[in-house]
């Protein structure tokens, strides 16, 4: 049967022409991706600290040894991800890798048929391809691979945490969850998710697990406390080299630090009054609530903490999917003007106006979190403001064109007009082009993508 659909055959709608012109680029990127920029030289190796640090535990040596006074990739990972990521010295640096980038490459194909499956998307539409094709275009996948991050596990963890929240498999979330964070805390702000939704018992694992696994290796660590003295402080610090947050943005540039706070609290502001307007007005609303909350606390993350770059970018993949709801905040150019920013793999880097060029390329990353951050509070204070007043905020804030008095087809009960009768055609000629026929019924909620 798979076979069969391999079959080279001639399109006959705009959708299967785009699905058999999206496929072949994202089957032959996301093969690209994975053996060639995964396997070949990159000068940032992310993956080498993590190899010596896995080997060190397993021979008892001491791992949090770093120097950093050096700009080379360091080892930051927490005693609980030293136990769990120690497996990977077990066979020789190469073959590790190769092993690490094609668990990362799997996890993230897993991550985007999940997506599929929770936008309701099916994998026949040209979404598909389209959605893999974008991914793995991106800089943030590019990254990921090329460097031997494991930004790909975490990305399905954070999928997978979205899913079980959603079918209310709470425990199950926590472990996810609480696994994530013990290799890497960048998903801990979402556990304000579940605490808006008043899920308790996601917080039992969530924390229990990483504490158990540090507990578990401390005593297996040469050297636990340099963990606290030296790295923990060193990871919380804004850097000002390879940070796209807006402190080490600021550092770079030697911002003033009154200016640099006033940045900070005024970004933290958007973030608490959109939290507040998606709690109140859209948290029945589960699937946008969930995923446009968790893109909000992560921007915030990226933004306001000690350190953000670009390939974290990755973990904002819910939110941008959440386009194909009609209620999404993202249905507008300076939203997407913001995602390229963060998510290209361009360089703007100029030969011949070299200031000018390092800045468009160092800052385009801090101004697109930041205005994709504006988006999402602006569409939502705008939704505010005029159901306020129009007096409708009983009723909540979604945009007039999308509540059901003013779509009449949405209503069971709805009159329908009288039918005229349907003029005489021609009759059809070999000439037709299947495509101009007229749909007889109104698309669905994620339009013609689904």
């Amino acid at each position: 049967m798979f076979l069969r659909q391999l079959e080279p055959r001639t399109a006959r709608t705009t959708s299967e022409v785009l699905n058999f012109a999206l496929w072949p680029f994202a089957v032959m990127t996301v093969l690209h991706q994975v053996i060639v920029k995964a396997t070949n030289f990159n000068i940032t190796d992310d993956f080498a600290p993590v190899y010596k640090a896995s080997l060190a535990f397993l021979n008892g040596r001491p791992i949090y040894a770093e120097n950093f006074d050096l700009v080379d990739p360091h080892y930051l990972y927490p005693p609980s991800g030293t136990l769990l990521i120690a497996p990977l010295a077990i066979i020789d640096p190469e073959r590790s890798k190769w092993c690490f980038d094609s668990l990362n490459a799997i996890a993230m194909l897993i991550a985007w048929l999940l997506l599929l499956k929770l936008f309701k998307l099916s994998i026949k539409s040209y979404a598909a391809p389209l959605t893999l094709l974008l991914m793995f275009s991106s800089e943030t996948v590019i990254n990921t691979l090329a460097f031997g991050n494991v930004n790909g596990c975490i990305l399905l963890a954070e999928v997978l945490f979205i899913a079980l929240l959603l079918s209310r498999r709470e425990w199950w979330a926590g472990v996810v969850m609480g696994l994530s964070i013990a290799v890497k805390p960048t998903l801990a702000p979402m556990l304000l998710i579940p605490l808006m939704r008043r899920q308790w018992k996601v917080f039992v694992p969530a924390i229990g697990i990483p504490v158990v696994l540090t507990a578990i290796a401390l005593p297996l660590i040469k050297d636990p406390m340099d963990y606290l003295n030296r790295t923990m402080p060193y990871s919380i610090q804004a850097r000002d080299y390879f940070n796209s947050s807006i402190p080490g943005i600021s550092a770079y540039l030697g911002l003033p630090s009154l200016l640099t706070w006033g940045i900070r609290i005024g970004m933290g502001v958007l973030v608490l009054v959109s939290l507040w307007l998606l709690y109140r007005y859209y948290r029945n609303d589960e699937l946008f609530f969930i995923c446009t909350s968790s893109g909000v606390l992560l921007l915030a993350e990226f933004l306001i903490s000690g350190l953000g770059q670009q390939y974290y970018s990755m973990l904002l993949f819910p939110f941008l999917m959440t386009v194909v709801l009609r209620n999404s905040v993202l249905r507008n150019w300076p939203a997407w003007l913001a995602i390229f920013g963060f998510t290209t793999f361009d360089k703007w880097l100029l030969d011949h106006w070299q200031s000018i060029g390092r800045d468009l390329e160092y800052l385009r990353i801090t101004f697109g979190w930041a205005l994709l951050l504006f988006v999402t509070f602006c569409v939502l204070g705008d939704r505010y403001l005029a159901a306020r007043r129009e007096g409708r905020l009983d009723s909540g804030i979604d945009p007039t064109f999308l509540l059901p008095e003013h779509n009449p087809a949405t209503l069971p009960d709805a009159p329908r007009p009288p039918r005229s009768p349907a003029p005489s055609a021609p009759a059809p000629t070999d000439l037709a082009d299947p495509d101009d026929e007229q749909p007889t019924t109104a698309p669905n909620e994620a339009g013609v993508l689904r």
